[in-house]
């Protein structure tokens, strides 16, 4: 009677390690059991399509074209405080997109830090960009562009990271320097974090287990990100609810995922080379003294060794300078000046 007993329960126990490892199946836009598409899409040659948001002057009209890319838990509907006149001044056009998974674009579970560069492109093309476009990436989104550094630099007539995430697994960073800087994360990013960088298959699990604490906002954000916050009621995006409908496995998941649980295919700083020799383009890289969320010690080591990189840190600031009037124009006119 015992091992019958014994068998029913081991047979449960792995169905429920099943169930727990397994995400749900994803809600895809359009399909019959997702979310509606109610936003503009091109269709990319693999079949998925990108959702995105023109902002600015017509396209036609327009004498510089930026692309960007949102950071983790938002989508091509982030808060973007430009004036009228600011945009009509420089005649800015800026299509902002959701990265696979998130908002309205079809997930993709091969999604990598050099495929990003790939959509961007494509997303140029079906849109008739031209030839050289921007790229401004902000966060993790700012991942992207450092793809388009390396495998689309001749499509680049600029680049800018903001606030840019970072590995701190890779190789080029001193081990000193990436302990000492992880260490300053609260524990529970810190078990975050090496979950998805060492045993991934168990990242689902981990962020919709309820006995531990995960990526919470606590001791986040300083005292310039809490006023921004304020100031827009806490609403960083127009439609934060459609950023992760299609399931957070799709969305937050694979994007942790691909940053820091795969090795990348190229080091920032072992990898890269000056796309912009004769000097008919520029690069960008902004951090803010304040910010809890990305080392500042491993944005200024990648901007050593590139002094090619046109290095920007903004006191008493935080994560969240994209959202700030003042230092958004600052890092639009500092990418298109000549």
């Amino acid at each position: 009677m015992i091992a019958p007993i014994g068998v029913a329960f081991a047979v449960g126990l792995l169905g429920w390690v099943y169930q727990a490892l397994k995400p749900s199946p994803p809600k895809i836009c359009g399909s019959a059991n997702g979310p509606p598409v109610t936003s503009s899409r091109v269709k990319l040659n693999d079949g998925r399509h990108l959702a995105y948001r023109e902002f600015g002057v017509p396209k036609e009209e327009a004498q510089c074209k930026i692309i960007m890319c949102h950071g983790y838990n938002s989508s091509k509907d982030m808060y973007l405080p430009a004036s009228q006149e600011f945009i009509d001044e420089l005649k800015l056009y800026i299509v902002l997109y959701d990265r696979a998974g998130y908002g309205e674009s079809d997930p993709y579970p091969a999604r990598s830090v050099k495929s990003e560069a790939f959509d961007i492109q494509e997303l140029a093309d079906k849109l008739h960009l031209g030839t050289k476009f921007y790229v401004i990436g902000c966060s993790m989104g700012a991942s992207s562009v450092w793809s388009c550094l390396k495998y689309i630099p001749d499509r680049l007539l600029g680049a800018s990271l903001v606030v840019p995430f970072v590995n701190y697994w890779w190789s080029s960073v001193p081990s000193a320097l990436s302990l000492q800087t992880f260490r300053r994360l609260p524990q529970s990013y810190q078990r975050t974090y090496r979950i998805a960088r060492y045993t991934p298959w168990l990242y689902h699990w981990w962020m919709t287990q309820k006995w531990f604490p995960t990526l919470g906002a606590d001791g986040m954000f300083c005292d310039s990100d809490l006023e921004i916050l304020k100031r827009l009621s806490g609403c960083l995006n127009h439609e934060q609810e459609k950023v992760t409908q299609q399931g957070k496995h799709e969305s937050l998941n694979r994007d942790m995922l691909a940053i820091l649980g795969a090795k990348w295919e190229f080091d920032p700083i072992l990898d890269l080379s000056n796309p912009f020799p004769n000097n008919d383009g520029s690069v960008h890289l902004w951090s803010s003294s304040e910010d809890h969320v990305v080392p500042i010690e491993l944005n200024r080591l990648i901007a050593e060794k590139h002094p090619w990189i046109q290095y920007h840190e903004v006191p008493d600031a935080g994560h969240l300078i994209i959202h700030d009037a003042e230092n958004f124009e600052a890092i639009i006119r500092a990418l298109l000046a000549r």
